[in-house]
């Protein structure tokens, strides 16, 4: 038995049990401390970003979304898969902001990462606070859920309130908000836009398209 926190969890063995648009379910074999194997199921994700974009009168933009695992619309930040290959985190952030807000701003910066459950899935957010905000037409796709959006400005200060209401419950969008109140206030300062992104979901986006 190796000591607590030492132990490599190796693969010796791994079975894809569903490869879909969006995800990917696969069943890992893993060596477990004493030299067991366990069976870990992973769901393999994209990755994706998220934006709190926050203007001069400390308002945020949200948007409203069916989510169909949870049955109902939910206030969250403007986001989008990493799936346009080759295409930089920022860039896809950038044209989300766009396309889903209407909105183009000028200052970005890298606020947090967040691991959606790390406990059976690899996919991580990468949220980023965009400030220096201006209006551009916006570009909404129809034919999905997206077609149904709609816009809310809120001030950071109620959505603050409403994340611990437990009315915001989008992880990144709770993270995002409690994040950038921190900044915003002087308690915390925010990462530089181009920060490297050692979380980043690589093995589907592997699967869909190659390298």
């Amino acid at each position: 038995m190796t000591e607590p926190g030492t132990h490599e969890f190796d693969v010796v063995g791994s079975e894809d049990i569903h490869i879909g648009r969006v995800v990917g379910l696969r069943v890992d074999d893993i060596v477990m401390p004493g030299g067991v194997t366990g069976r870990r199921e992973v769901v393999e994700h994209l990755g994706a970003v998220a934006i709190i974009a926050v203007d001069a009168e400390q308002r945020i933009t949200l948007i409203s979304q069916y989510r169909h695992p949870i049955g109902r619309r939910l206030l969250e930040l403007p986001a989008g898969l990493l799936d346009v290959p080759g295409e930089d985190p920022l860039a896809t952030a950038r044209r989300e902001l766009a396309e889903e807000a209407g909105l183009k701003a000028e200052r970005w910066d890298t606020l947090v990462d967040v691991a959606a459950s790390a406990g059976f899935t690899d996919e991580v957010v990468r949220v980023y606070l965009a400030r220096e905000l201006t209006e551009v037409d916006r570009e909404i796709a129809g034919g999905d859920e997206e077609a149904d959006i709609v816009l809310r400005r809120m001030p950071l200060a109620d959505a603050v309130r409403r994340t611990l209401a437990g009315e915001l419950i989008n992880g990144a969008t709770v993270s995002g908000v409690l994040a950038a109140h921190a900044v915003l206030a002087g308690a915390a300062e925010a990462r530089p836009a181009d920060t490297s992104w050692r979380d980043r979901p690589t093995a589907f986006a592997a699967r869909k398209h190659g390298g």
